[in-house]
C-alpha cells in the first residue's frame, strides 16, 4: 500500500511502490490504471505531432500519469532491490579486475526497470529532489535545470567506499507509430577502494503504440573502466514476429573485452527480466551473473522515518496531493492538483525574473558553455551524501 505521512505545511508525504516484476501480478494495489480507450486517447493527443518532434514539454492529462515523479523512478532504480541482493557490494568485494567489471555489468542491468504502457511519471519541477536512504547507500537526486530537463544524482556508501554520480537529459520524440525516449548524459561509478572509475551511459525506452501497443528497452550500452583498460558493450534488443505478436522484447547480449589487444574475454546473453548469463571464451563455463527475480521482485514502497527531516522539496512531498488522487481514481482532485503546480511554478517563475535572480542548484555545482548554453555535466558539492529522512527496507 502506499505510504502516506502528515507532513509541513499540513502536506501528505506520498510514496508508492517502485515498477517491478510484479507489477500486474501482485496482490497490492500497482496503480497501473489504464484510461477508458487509451490508444484513441493517446493518438487523439499525438494528433497533431509531426514525425520527429521533441516531446519533452508535451503537457499531459492527469489520465496519463503514473503516480510518482521522474525523479523518483531514477532513484528507485538505484537504491530499490530486493533486502537479499546487495549487488554494489559484490562490485566492491571481487578480487579481479574482470570480475569487477561483471559485477559492474550485473548492477548496471538491474537499473532496468519494467515500465507500463500508456502511463508516464511526472515531469519534474525546477529544485525538486528525491533523498532516500537503503542501509549504507545514502541517494540524492535534483532537478538541476527545467529547460532542457536534467535531473542530477548523488549516491555514496562509505562502509564501502562507493559513489555514483549521475547526470540524466530525457529527450522524447515521436515517430508516427512509436515514441522513442533517449536519455543523454551518463552514469559513473567509482570504487574507491580499488581506485577504479567506471562510465556508463543507458539504453533508450520505445514505447510501440501500432500496430500492438507495448514498451522495451532498447539501444547499446557501454560500460568502460580507464584504469584497467576493460569495456562491456550491451545490446538491449525487442524481438517480435509479424505484426508485433510474440517474439521477446527483453533481450539484453553482449560482451567484455580487453580494449588493448580486443580480446574478448566474456560473451554475455539473456534477458533482463529474467537471468543474463557470461561464457568464458577462454574455457567454455557459463554461469548466472544476474537473476532478476533475486533483485527487482518483491519490492515495496519506502518509508519515512523523519517527517520532520523532509525537505520541502522532497519528490513525495510536493506531489503528495497528485499521487493520492491518482491512487483514488479521483480525477477532477488531480487535475486541480496539476493546475494548482502548474500556477505555483508561473509564479515563481515570474518572481524570480522581476528580481532578476539566476536559479542555482543546491546540491551540484553546474558547468556552463559559451557555445553550447548549459552542459550535461554537474558535480556534487559534498563528499558525501547524508541519511536521508526517508528509508528503503
Amino acid at each position: 500500500m502506499p505510504m502516506a505521512t502528515e507532513g509541513k505545511r499540513h502536506s501528505k508525504i506520498v510514496l508508492t511502490k517502485p515498477f517491478s516484476l510484479e507489477i500486474e501480478s501482485d496482490s497490492e494495489p500497482t496503480y497501473s490504471y489504464r484510461a477508458p480507450n487509451l490508444i484513441r486517447r493517446l493518438l487523439s493527443l499525438l494528433k497533431n505531432v509531426r514525425p520527429g518532434s521533441d516531446l519533452t514539454n508535451l503537457q499531459l492529462p492527469p489520465l496519463f500519469y503514473f503516480p510518482k515523479s521522474q525523479l523518483q523512478c531514477y532513484g528507485e532504480s538505484v537504491y530499490s532491490t530486493t533486502s537479499n541482493s546487495n549487488l554494489l557490494s559484490k562490485c566492491n568485494n571481487e578480487q579481479s579486475p574482470l570480475e569487477r567489471l561483471t559485477s559492474v555489468v550485473a548492477w548496471s542491468i538491474s537499473t532496468t526497470r519494467p515500465t507500463s504502457f500508456g502511463v508516464a511519471p511526472y515531469n519534474p519541477i525546477l529544485g525538486e529532489t528525491h533523498h532516500v536512504s537503503k542501509g549504507n547507500l545514502n541517494v540524492l537526486l535534483e532537478q538541476v535545470s527545467i529547460n532542457p530537463p536534467v535531473s542530477a544524482l548523488h549516491a555514496t556508501d562509505d562502509k564501502e567506499n562507493i559513489e555514483m554520480i549521475w547526470c540524466q537529459q530525457p529527450v522524447p520524440k515521436f515517430r508516427g507509430t512509436s515514441i522513442e525516449a533517449e536519455v543523454h548524459g551518463k552514469r559513473v561509478l567509482k570504487l574507491r577502494n580499488h581506485g577504479e572509475t567506471y562510465e556508463m551511459n543507458c539504453p533508450r525506452l520505445s514505447i510501440r503504440i501500432l500496430p500492438v501497443p507495448g514498451v522495451s528497452w532498447v539501444g547499446n550500452v557501454n560500460i568502460l573502466c580507464k584504469e584497467t583498460g576493460l569495456v562491456a558493450e550491451l545490446s538491449y534488443k525487442s524481438s517480435y514476429s509479424f505484426l508485433g505478436l510474440g517474439g521477446n522484447s527483453k533481450l539484453v547480449k553482449g560482451r567484455i573485452l580487453d580494449s588493448s589487444s580486443f580480446n574478448v574475454l566474456y560473451e554475455i546473453d539473456g534477458q533482463w527480466d529474467r537471468t543474463v548469463k557470461v561464457k568464458d571464451t577462454s574455457s567454455g563455463k557459463v554461469r548466472v551473473i544476474y537473476d532478476a527475480k533475486e533483485v527487482i521482485s518483491g519490492l515495496k514502497a519506502p518509508i519515512v522515518k523523519d517527517a520532520e527531516g523532509v525537505w520541502q522539496t522532497e519528490s513525495a512531498l510536493i506531489w503528495g496531493e497528485l499521487t493520492e488522487a491518482i491512487i483514488s481514481n479521483d480525477w477532477e482532485k488531480a487535475k486541480e492538483a496539476k493546475q494548482g503546480m502548474e500556477e505555483r511554478q508561473r509564479k515563481m517563475l515570474i518572481e524570480r525574473e522581476t528580481k532578476g535572480e539566476h536559479w542555482t542548484p543546491k546540491n551540484f555545482l553546474v558547468t556552463y558553455s559559451n557555445e553550447s548554453g548549459l552542459e550535461c555535466d554537474y558535480s556534487p558539492i559534498n563528499k558525501w551524501v547524508p541519511p536521508a529522512p526517508i528509508i528503503d527496507l
